[in-house]
């Protein structure tokens, strides 16, 4: 939880750290909403202000909630990539798994420029850059034309999703998905992977598939 001082008590948010596990810094990713009760005061925050933080960090998206795979993707929409900014950014994930690929869908195409540029920051990271060649990037937009223009669970169904990263449809004895987004985004993407047969997982029984269920709206 990230927040600042109120009137009457603190406004307080979720948020998920983009930063790694290794980093001397925390990192968070938000969108900027005019009227938010938070995030109107949050963009305007400069160097010496107080912003509160909460001492215990919780969350369902960690490796040790998978069971061994090959592929790992990384499915979001909006600022549900910020965790996976994480995760893409830790060599476990790598000693873990083959192959990442990283989905991001958002209204706008505009909204895409995170991702691409932390997958592009990555080919020079020093601990991850020989591994960048092993990660897969799709970007997805749903109001503005695209090369992929749709929600992910749509391109998913119709195959496009997997046509373009060059991989079969969800296998549970080598996939594995974390997933991070909207309620609808996760409880749609959450059927599609049910039904290719995985199990969710937890950190004290892990399985082939794990949401956020901290992050929903």
């Amino acid at each position: 939880m990230i927040g600042l001082p109120g009137e009457t008590r603190p406004i307080l948010r979720a948020y998920s750290l983009a930063s790694p596990c290794w980093d001397d810094g925390l990192d968070f990713y938000s969108i900027k909403v005019a009227d938010g009760a938070l995030t109107s005061r949050l963009q305007k925050i400069r160097v010496g202000d107080t912003v509160l933080l909460g001492k215990k960090p919780t969350g369902t998206l960690v490796l040790d909630a998978l069971l061994p795979g090959r592929t790992l993707y990384l499915l979001s929409t909006g600022t549900g990539l910020a965790p996976f900014a994480s995760i893409l950014r830790d060599p476990d994930t790598y000693d873990r798994f083959d192959t990442v690929v990283l989905a991001h869908t958002c209204r706008e195409v505009g909204e895409l420029a995170y991702g691409k540029m932390l997958v592009e920051d990555l080919k020079n990271d020093p601990l991850i850059g020989e591994f960048a060649n092993r990660l897969t990037y799709f970007g997805s937009a749903t109001r503005e034309p695209h090369i992929h223009q749709g929600r992910i669970t749509d391109l998913i169904a119709s195959g496009e999703f997997f046509q373009t990263i060059g991989e079969e449809v969800f296998d549970r004895t080598r996939d594995r998905v974390m997933i991070c987004g909207s309620m609808n985004m996760i409880q749609d993407t959450r059927s599609l992977v049910v039904d290719a047969g995985l199990t969710e997982g937890s950190n004290s029984m892990p399985g082939e598939f794990v949401v956020e269920k901290a992050f929903v709206d």
